[in-house]
């Protein structure tokens, strides 16, 4: 997910998002650990993406409270 398409998000948008890639990230791990996973990239992909999300929602935060 590019940061562009993070940014055109609602909180409550960027914050499902959050938990879903969560999600995915421990499925990925559990499938890892059993030998299952076929998608090695994909594990790398998501942590980028729950880092971006986690940006992002820090510049909005910050951006908050400057605006107050």
């Amino acid at each position: 997910m590019k940061a562009e398409d993070i940014r055109a998000l609602s909180e409550d948008q960027i914050t499902e998002e959050l938990l879903k890639l969560k999600k995915e990230q421990f499925n990925l791990r559990f499938q890892d650990a059993t030998g299952q996973l076929e998608k090695t990239a994909r594990v790398r992909q998501v942590r980028r993406d729950i880092a971006r999300i986690k940006t992002i929602q820090g510049e909005k935060k910050s951006a908050q409270k400057k605006e107050a």
